[in-house]
């Protein structure tokens, strides 16, 4: 089984409730294609003449997809504007911007290809299997792009207190999720790590490494101080992929406990259980648990402090260090997560002879997910079948 070839071959559709009547805010429902959401958002306050900061989309795309999704933009906006990649049309007005809670899911059209008719045939049940008895609504691999691999998580060393090591993974080590440019100034980098002048010089223009650089040619051993000059959006996506690893573990390790822990999925390194089936007393249980994130707080709740309480000593931190001092604009945020996550609507829409692979056939499908749940995971499991 193959997926994503084309952008053509995964659409995404946000589900969301607009606010309703008039204010100071430009609602937009734009298209996109092959490229990312934070790419969108710069092109778009560009050519609107704003402040990156007056451009809000409640949720990020991947890049590989058509994807249809909302955003608000503060002050008048006109009817459509388009890029190079991406189209907008504007449908309405709000007293305020989109927030995560304004969508209610994702909705996804999915083209999959290079299959025989025994696979149509498993892949059909299993979707089944999967609108039934759902799936370990882990945080997949798009979350886990400031994953480092073989070295420490960098979201771990800003807890630890470690500026100067978070600064040097900013800087100079290479993360699944970084663009070969960055991947290639990194290299650099580490090897220029003691003379900043000379990382200056190369550094991408332009970019928050100028700005933090030409702050430590100032300061060179004020390493706090130039880490909390980093963007705060990277400093918070550090922190919330390594609180997002731990509640992975600590979903796989409930899953592993009850479950028949029958296929496993491998994510950012970590070998977590999956089930193809659920009694229907477990299934009763679990639709409706939600496991928090870790956060400083959580300590004073003692079912959830002594659940995550192992894997903090296996990780060496305590819940005094979950504060993120380091940091003054970032932070790990509270929040729940359903334990397990159920694919709504799901539907072939179309079997037919695929134009791509000679002999083969290719399936569309169609599902639903509620916000922040993976539909890569349930191609994974698909896939798996």
């Amino acid at each position: 089984m193959r997926y994503r070839l084309s952008p053509e071959d995964f659409v995404v559709e946000e589900m969301v409730r607009l606010p309703r009547g008039g204010g100071s805010y430009t609602l937009y429902r734009v298209r996109k294609r092959d490229c990312t959401t934070l790419e969108v958002q710069a092109e778009l306050a560009q050519t609107l003449g704003r402040p990156l900061s007056a451009v809000q989309f409640p949720a990020l795309k991947d890049r590989q997809a058509v994807a249809v999704q909302y955003a608000s933009v503060q002050g008048e906006g006109p009817a459509g504007i388009e890029g190079p990649r991406w189209s907008a049309r504007r449908v309405g007005a709000s007293r305020r911007p989109l927030r995560p809670g304004d969508l209610l899911g994702n909705r996804f059209t999915v083209t999959l290809r290079d299959l025989t008719a025994e696979e149509i045939s498993r892949i059909t049940a299993r979707l089944e299997e999967l609108s039934r008895y759902g799936f370990p609504n882990y945080f997949d691999v798009q979350r886990f792009g400031s994953q480092i691999p073989g070295a420490e998580w960098v979201g771990k060393r800003i807890l630890r207190g470690d500026a100067e090591g978070t600064l040097h993974a900013y800087f100079c080590e290479p993360m699944v999720g970084d663009p070969e440019e960055i991947r290639r100034f990194k290299a650099e980098a580490a090897k220029r790590w003691g003379r900043r002048g000379d990382i200056l010089r190369i550094a991408p223009r332009p970019s928050n490494y100028r700005s933090v650089l030409v702050f430590l040619l100032d300061h060179p051993d004020a390493f706090r101080k130039a880490l909390n000059l980093v963007t705060p959006r990277v400093l918070s996506l550090y922190l919330a992929a390594y609180q997002s690893l731990l509640w992975n573990r600590l979903a796989g390790r409930l899953v592993g406990q009850e479950a028949s822990a029958e296929e496993s999925l491998e994510i950012a390194g970590e070998r977590l259980p999956a089930y193809r089936r659920l009694s229907e007393e477990q299934l009763a249980r679990w639709r409706g648990l939600s496991v928090p994130l870790i956060h400083r707080r959580l300590a004073g709740e003692p079912e959830w402090a002594s659940a995550y309480a192992p894997l903090l000593e296996e990780e060496g931190l305590s819940w005094n260090e979950l504060k993120a001092r380091l940091l003054r604009r970032a932070y790990l945020g509270a929040g729940a997560r359903p334990l397990l996550a159920f694919p709504g609507r799901a539907a072939i829409l179309e079997q037919s002879p695929d134009e791509r692979f000679a002999g083969r056939q290719r399936l569309r499908v169609r599902f639903s997910l509620p916000p922040g749940s993976y539909a890569t995971l349930v191609l994974r499991l698909l896939e798996a079948a």
